[in-house]
């Protein structure tokens, strides 16, 4: 009689979209227990997302002194960017 191998479980209503995709892409080409093996080891590897831009971290530690001061309507978007030894700060209309 053959062993039947407990197979590895994946909560598949808490994949995003992306990972649901790749998961049926494998099972499709390696076949179930493989694919499944496969897909654990992949998002292993992953990122899961909490890692931060280092630039956007330490504009972030700049403006932090002086938040009290500034004012930022609801909707507007500001662009940061360098230019001559200066950074520029533009309103992004759109």
């Amino acid at each position: 009689m053959a062993k039947s191998k407990a197979k590895p479980k994946i909560d598949e209503k808490g994949l995003k979209k992306g990972q649901l995709r790749k998961l049926a892409a494998l099972r499709n080409s390696l076949g179930l227990e493989i694919a499944d093996e496969a897909f654990l080891k992949w998002m292993a590897g992953q990122a899961d997302g909490t890692a931060a831009d280092p630039t956007a971290e330490r504009i972030a530690a700049a403006l932090e002194p002086i938040l009290d001061e500034l004012r930022f309507p609801r909707g507007s978007s500001y662009v940061v960017r360098r230019g001559r030894g200066r950074v520029i700060v533009e309103r992004v209309d759109g």
